[in-house]
């Protein structure tokens, strides 16, 4: 495994790894839902902006895990006393375009970020399979679905081993790009420093967007903290 300055180890999850699986989710859903580190407040904004609790944002991130980790694109950093302090989790899946409400009860406001990222998906695999001349196939591009770190040392390093240890894996088993949504822009700047990843422009020279100002549900979020949910890309 390796080492970011002797403080963590990194490796994919399995799926006789039920507790560190749990963990993952853990460690996912606190910095989506809201964290302090170093004195610092994390939490992603379009799930800040909705009637998310943190159990049950867990167990919708452990479902996920669960789903895809059989596929090995999950990668935990552990601590010295093995606790579970990064993830990064991606799938191989073909992407999918969710036109239903899935979600209800206390889980209803999920339907919300799932439209957003249908609406991106659906622009982004029109204008991709456009531009291949052939249809999206399962396998074809790594997903990084979620990302989040609770070390409060040496975080961009975690993030960048995490990253280059599913980038590599992707490259070795053929996938020809990784593709993400970066919901504010400080997600955009850590995937372009740390990941090499940029805006996916279409054919005709955009990015590929969802407008919070234009949803009524996540007008609420300033400008100064985010404008939108951009596709983003890096070539493999």
């Amino acid at each position: 495994m390796n080492t970011t300055l002797n403080l963590y180890t990194y490796e994919i999850l399995t799926k006789e790894q039920t507790a560190f699986i749990q963990k993952a989710a853990e460690c996912l859903a606190r910095t989506f839902i809201g964290v302090e580190v170093s004195g610092k407040w994390i939490q992603e904004p379009i799930v800040g902006q909705l009637n998310l609790n943190y159990e049950d944002f867990c167990t919708f991130t452990q479902d996920y895990l669960q789903s895809v980790v059989e596929q090995g694109y999950c990668a935990i950093a552990l601590d010295a006393d093995k606790r579970v302090v990064g993830v990064l989790a991606g799938d191989i899946n073909k992407p999918e375009v969710i036109d239903e409400d899935l979600f209800e009860g206390s889980l209803t406001d999920m339907n919300v970020v799932m439209r957003v990222l249908s609406d991106v998906t659906g622009r982004f695999m029109a204008d991709y399979e456009k531009r291949k001349g052939k249809a999206i196939q399962d396998g074809q591009l790594l997903h990084l679905f979620m990302l989040g770190v609770l070390a409060e040392h040496n975080r961009q390093e975690i993030v960048q081993q995490l990253a280059e240890k599913l980038f590599t894996k992707a490259a070795m088993q053929g996938v020809e790009a990784v593709i993400g949504e970066a919901t504010n822009p400080k997600s955009m700047r850590l995937l372009e420093k740390f990941f090499g990843m940029t805006k996916y422009m279409d054919v005709e020279g955009n990015s590929i967007c969802h407008l919070y100002q234009h949803n009524e549900r996540l007008q609420g979020i300033s400008p100064e903290i985010a404008d939108g949910t951009y596709i983003i890309i890096r070539e493999l």
